[in-house]
């Protein structure tokens, strides 16, 4: 009895995990930490090695499922599948009707998580502002230089899988920042939509399961070498991982999509958006378009605040930890 209470904690942190990685900018590694999981996930999923392969193929179901703590990752994962399947909907409405207040909120978590970041750095040299400028260029690079819009194709899902799945073992970076960079988070979040209010089709399916499978190969491929990263480069990891989600805000900044915001207000300019015609959008409507600065600005403090609750927290849960 006391084992299944621990394993229905462990889907609870797991719920909270995903709900913190449908959010760009708060970290599910984060939760992880803050909630006493972290080393253990780590460990559970560096354990999905070749004496793991030998003994599934071998057909030693049980030692198998042992060995990777099974019972653990199984109940996380269902918490953080039921996570984002019931946030996915709630997203894609706030980004369709709210997209600058939603934004806005996200730009706020993405500041103050950088800023986290950096404070955890100490004794400052110049090699590290070289660290911190390359990682600002290299954000702003990726984020300018890639399409508007980014290829639907499985094999892209499957690559986005493979990249977002590693931010969810790194504090301080969340998979659905990685899907925002790679122009993938309103994409996914469409798609699970659909499939939860029923509407999804047989290649919503197709798509969800290839970029699980995606998932699955990145964190098994990566996770081992972040985790090394982190242990022997950690200072550097963490200064150009900073400059790099600076860099990137370009990407969330709230008045950035021009035709998405004035869809958001006007229902009629939805075939403009259907025939790309976003020039002749900006045109007819740009000057009619509330830009609810007051409202941006309050959800951005919102996000900054939201992240500053949670690193509280941890620090909190940290001090405790240590004075037993």
């Amino acid at each position: 009895m006391k084992n299944i209470f621990n394993y229905l904690l462990v889907t609870v942190k797991g719920i909270c995990m995903g709900a913190a990685d449908v959010i760009p900018g708060v970290s599910g590694g984060t939760i992880a930490f803050m909630t006493g999981i972290y080393e253990e996930l780590v460990g559970s999923i560096n354990s999905i090695n070749t004496t793991a392969v030998k003994l599934l193929f071998t057909g030693k179901f049980r030692q198998f499922w042992k060995h990777i703590n099974g019972n653990f990752l199984l109940s996380l994962v269902a918490g953080i599948a039921v996570s984002i399947l019931s946030l996915a909907k709630l997203m894609q409405y706030l980004l369709n009707f709210h997209p600058i207040q939603t934004w806005a909120f996200f730009f706020g978590l993405i500041v103050a998580s950088s800023i986290f970041i950096l404070r955890g750095i100490k004794g400052w040299k110049f090699k590290d502002f070289v660290q911190l400028v390359f990682g600002i260029v290299l954000g702003v690079v990726v984020c300018t230089l890639s399409p508007t819009e980014t290829p639907d194709g499985l094999w892209f899902i499957f690559i986005c899988g493979a990249i977002a799945i590693c931010a969810m073992i790194l504090p301080g970076i969340s998979g659905s920042f990685i899907l925002l960079v790679l122009g993938k988070y309103e994409y996914m979040m469409s798609v699970l939509a659909d499939i939860v209010s029923g509407k999804g089709e047989v290649m919503d399916f197709i798509t969800v399961v290839v970029f699980i499978v995606g998932a699955l190969v990145g964190i098994i491929a990566f996770a081992k070498f972040l985790h090394w990263l982190l242990k022997h480069y950690h200072r550097e990891t963490l200064l150009v991982m900073a400059g790099f989600i600076i860099g990137s805000l370009v990407k969330v900044w709230p008045w950035s999509n021009m035709p998405d915001i004035i869809c958001s207000q006007f229902e009629e300019a939805l075939p403009l958006m259907e025939s790309r015609a976003f020039d002749e959008m900006i045109a007819l409507y740009g000057g009619q378009v509330d830009m609810h600065v007051w409202g941006a600005v309050a959800f951005a403090v919102v996000g900054l605040v939201l992240v500053v609750g949670i690193e509280v927290a941890s620090n909190l849960i940290r001090k405790k930890s240590d004075n037993k």
